[in-house]
């Protein structure tokens, strides 16, 4: 319940710096919510359709292909988010465009921040870029960075490069916020040293949309054999991950340890 309550609390945040600080000066936020801030200011239709349309593909894609409770999360986040941008008045807190996407960004990373830290996402780029890291070895940052890059060009050509530069700056100071608040770029290595290997396997695979390394071991006192699971995780996953372990093999021996830098492919193994 309190995933929940933090991801329909951070869309409406998320929701609300978009009426009130960004859409008002044509600024667009990161990801595909950028493109349907555009979208639905040049068009007549009601951005919270717009977004919600532009992810519905995404987010059927999702449910087969990343982890359930991930995609869970971030559906509930895309309609929450998608009814409050509709039912929210867009009007202009500030008159300045820079204080609005200065502010506006800052918001917007708290709101996507608390998603993060319920282990969802907002939807949009988030998951074009994990679908296309499972297919291919492509770093997922250089990933969102050049499809941010995209959403940043076309605010310039479509309106003007001042509301392109206001977007840059509102990008920026939501990613500064979000890495303040949900410390995902901190990677954990997590051993697993079980006897009930093959369903601690199956069950961290359903759950967790990360890649597991199988090992043969053997005690060295008893002299039984185990399984040894190792995978490498972000910090905000370590609850989800510890209560999962729990679950299938209460007596595992488990050890976390954080991780310097991580080469190679991070989300598949």
């Amino acid at each position: 319940m309190y995933r929940l309550l933090t991801v329909i609390m951070g869309s409406l945040i998320v929701g609300v710096a978009y009426n009130l600080f960004l859409i008002p000066h044509q600024i667009l936020s990161s990801g595909l919510s950028g493109i349907a801030i555009m979208l639905g200011i040049i068009t007549p239709i009601n951005t919270g359709l717009l977004n919600f349309l532009l992810n519905l593909p995404l987010l059927v894609i999702g449910v087969f292909k990343l982890g359930k409770r991930f995609i869970g999360l971030t559906i509930l986040s895309v309609v929450t988010l998608s009814i409050s941008l509709y039912l929210v008045p867009v009007h202009a807190i500030s008159s300045e465009p820079i204080l609005s996407s200065l502010f506006g960004g800052v918001i917007t990373g708290i709101g996507i921040g608390l998603i993060f830290r319920a282990s969802g996402s907002s939807g949009g780029f988030d998951i074009i870029a994990m679908l296309l890291t499972k297919q291919k070895d492509f770093p997922l940052g250089a990933l969102l960075s050049a499809m941010n890059a995209v959403v940043v060009t076309l605010s310039g050509f479509i309106f003007n490069w001042d509301a392109a530069l206001n977007t840059l700056v509102a990008i920026y100071a939501t990613g500064k916020v979000i890495d303040t608040i949900h410390t995902n770029h901190i990677k954990l290595t997590v051993m697993i040293v079980t006897q009930k290997g093959d369903e601690m396997k199956t069950k961290l695979l359903a759950n967790l949309y990360r890649g597991i390394t199988l090992m043969d071991g053997q005690g060295g006192y008893s002299g039984e054999g185990r399984k040894i699971l190792m995978t490498v995780i972000t910090r905000y996953q370590l609850h989800d991950v510890k209560a999962l372990i729990n679950e299938v093999d209460p007596q595992a021996f488990v050890n976390i340890t954080e991780t310097t830098e991580v080469m190679g492919s991070f989300h598949r193994a």
